[in-house]
């Protein structure tokens, strides 16, 4: 495995874990303020990266369907949401926003289940960044290896606030500093994880990596409206959720346009 791909793969997880250390050096959880404001951010950015950086090239790469171009990219982004439906149906867990558990009823601690929640949505960005390293691998003239760091970049960026928000709340529940830390690279390590399996899988299946991509995106878009636009509006109405989603967008934007 080249230098490059472990640098793509690992470059999101390192984002997380960093957010996550905050917890040594802070002695209490975010202000809700700054939580709606990460949060619109980090929504941002996985708007601009499932349109720039999967769905258009997933759509181009099926460009010689003609008229049914489209077909690939809405197919494989339903795919993805109803994946993404299905886990969240499957698997307990408890958004931070809410005091009622989402999933099968279960005996879970409050905090295992706060840890699953940005477990789940890590998932998607894992995928997101092992379909679109396998497309350059397989030397898919519409996606370039800078094109596939910036979107690496771009997780990476949007990782750290996610850290943090996950493990200075845990401090709160009475979880230790570093069992909280813990629990934010645990959420985080799914990450690589998906990306290999992905990066594995989709070696097999190059016909379908159209597909995959917008699968990515369907799943990523899943988790912006099902999560993260509800936490950066909870609470006190404010605009601090829609201006750093539009930061994050127009960051993400930017990147894969520079770097492409």
């Amino acid at each position: 495995m080249s230098t490059e791909i472990i640098q793509g793969i690992l470059l999101p997880f390192i984002g997380t874990v960093s957010g996550a250390a905050c917890v040594f050096i802070m002695r209490s959880t975010l202000p809700a303020a700054i939580q709606r404001a990460l949060t619109g951010f980090a929504a941002g950015v996985m708007v601009a990266a499932s349109v720039w950086s999967l769905l258009i090239p997933a759509m181009e790469q099926a460009e010689h369907m003609g008229q049914w171009a489209f077909f690939p990219a809405v197919a494989g982004f339903w795919l993805g949401i109803l994946f993404l439906l299905t886990l969240d149906k499957t698997v307990p867990h408890l958004h931070r926003s809410s005091d009622a558990p989402e999933g099968p009823h279960t005996r879970l601690r409050r905090t295992t289940m706060l840890v699953l929640a940005v477990t789940l949505h890590n998932i998607p960005e894992g995928m997101a960044v092992g379909v679109v390293l396998a497309g350059w691998m397989a030397g898919d003239d519409t996606i370039t290896l800078t094109g596939a760091l910036a979107l690496s970049i771009g997780i990476a960026l949007q990782n750290f606030p996610e850290g943090a928000i996950i493990s200075l709340p845990l401090r709160s529940e009475g979880v230790g500093k570093g069992r909280a830390f813990l629990y934010g690279v645990l959420s985080g390590i799914v990450e690589p994880l998906a990306a290999l399996v992905t990066l594995w899988a989709a070696g097999f299946i190059l016909p379908a990596l159209p597909y995959l991509l917008s699968f990515a995106a369907g799943a990523m878009i899943y988790v912006v409206v099902e999560e993260l636009i509800p936490e950066a509006s909870a609470g006190e109405h404010s605009n601090l959720g829609t201006l750093f989603f539009a930061t994050g967008f127009t960051l993400m934007l930017a990147l894969d346009v520079a770097l492409a």
